[in-house]
Order: structure tokens, then sequence, then C-alpha cells
């Protein structure tokens, strides 16, 4: 599943740890979503699309 993360969280000029502080999570939990190496609970997918001022379903996209 990709994401579009990176992307938002650069144009609103946000760093992987205002994300995280913002998320309660580590920085290396982001980091580790904007490569997917890591799925994020459904909670912390709202949260991210909250912060991000986008949906769940614009901020993650399923390849099939």
């Amino acid at each position: 599943m990709k994401n579009r993360i990176r992307e938002l969280r650069k144009s609103m000029k946000l760093s992987q740890e205002d994300v995280a502080r913002r998320c309660k999570v580590t920085r290396q939990t982001i980091n580790a979503i904007e490569n997917n190496k890591y799925d994020p609970t459904l909670h912390l997918a709202f949260n991210l699309a909250a912060i991000l001022n986008t949906t769940v379903d614009e901020l993650f996209i399923n390849e099939k």
C-alpha cells in the first residue's frame, strides 16, 4: 500500500518529528510508514489524515 504522507508533510513544511509529536508516536514510526515498512493502525491513519488535512482514502493508495 502506497501513501502520500511524505508529499503532504513536505508541502505543509512539517518534519517527521513534527508529525510524530502530533500523533504521539516516534519519528521512526513516521519514517517506517512513509517508506512502506509499517502499516499504521486505523487510529493512527485517521490521526495522520487529520494532521495532513486530507482523508484516509486520499492518504493511502491501495495497489492491486
